[in-house]
């Protein structure tokens, strides 16, 4: 997941450093953190990543200490918050159970932090299994016992085509989600690093420039010069790829238009049919930030196979 970045980032700036890492691995009724989320805690107290957005925090820093010191790994259950006594809970009313491993050979082994990296520099995922009996983590499936999965995806990408207005509020947007931001257009006079700051930029034609990419099932593309000799290759270049999410700006006048065109161009019903257009979820959008939110929107529900 997304959230886990700034971890994974941490665990190679911090290798060779005594540290321990804590993963929710079950949660019920409204947990504030998913499965698989990670913290890691340096010995030095240090830490990096969330078990519960601040509720339990503090407890699990201590519990990682005892670890990193040598003591046996540990799966800590955690629930509502008694309001009358000092202790840890959760007050959102949810409940979850998070297990501290020390980052060595017998728990989490640091080798995992290269293999996990390596994947996602491919755009593939890989899937760690842990043992909940020992406490250790391998890549190899467990035959027996009780264990905890965790997918590690590669980063979420996002591809925009057309360097407007629009297209600035959904690049500073999609940034703040932690998406990798990447705007394409071959006119110079759009493109630039004022209008677009802290994304990349790409000033090849968008077929060429989406070719090169490599859209994967962690990559969306979304049209919004209104151009079609922009527009339209890069849909075609898009459709022909296992992208979970394609938009296009534009009516639903101009994409009956576009439909048409792209059936000439060669492109299938069903390949048509996966352009999400008018782009985006509708909320009444007006103006080029609320049209940005409700593109990000139905991008991260295409990520999440609730489209």
């Amino acid at each position: 997941m997304a959230e886990n970045d700034s971890v994974l980032t941490a665990a190679r700036n911090w290798r060779d450093e005594p540290l321990a890492i804590a993963t929710v691995v079950s949660t019920w009724g409204s947990a504030p953190r998913p499965r698989g989320s990670h913290m890691l805690v340096h010995a030095d107290g240090r830490f990096e990543g969330s078990v519960s957005g601040g509720c339990v925090e503090s407890d699990i820093l201590q519990t990682a200490a005892d670890v990193i010191a040598g003591a046996p790994f540990q799966v800590k259950h955690y629930g509502v918050a008694d309001a009358a006594a000092w202790e840890v809970g959760l007050p959102c009313g949810g409940e979850i159970a998070v297990m501290v491993q020390p980052v060595s050979a017998a728990g989490f082994d640091p080798e995992l932090f290269d293999r996990i990296a390596e994947a996602r520099d491919h755009g593939a995922a890989l899937t760690v299994t842990t043992d909940l009996a020992t406490g250790h983590s391998d890549l190899r499936p467990a035959e027996t016992g009780e264990v905890f999965v965790n997918r590690y995806d590669p980063p979420r990408r996002l591809l925009i085509v057309g360097a407007v207005q629009i297209a600035q509020a959904l690049a500073a947007l999609a940034t703040t989600l932690g998406i990798d931001t990447t705007v394409i257009d071959p006119r110079a006079r759009f493109l630039t690093d004022e209008r677009f700051p802290g994304v990349t930029l790409d000033d090849r034609w968008p077929d060429e420039a989406i070719a090169a990419l490599k859209p994967g099932p962690a990559t969306a593309v979304v049209t919004l010069s209104h151009d079609i000799k922009i527009d339209d290759p890069a849909l075609i270049a898009a459709l022909a790829t296992n992208a979970p999410y394609v938009g296009a700006l534009g009516s639903r006048r101009s994409h009956a238009a576009r439909r048409e065109r792209l059936a000439a161009a060669g492109l299938s019903a069903e390949q048509i049919d996966r352009i999400d257009a008018p782009v985006g979820i509708d909320i009444g959008a007006i103006g080029p930030s609320e049209i940005a939110l409700s593109i990000a929107a139905a991008m991260v529900g295409a990520f999440h196979d609730r489209g």
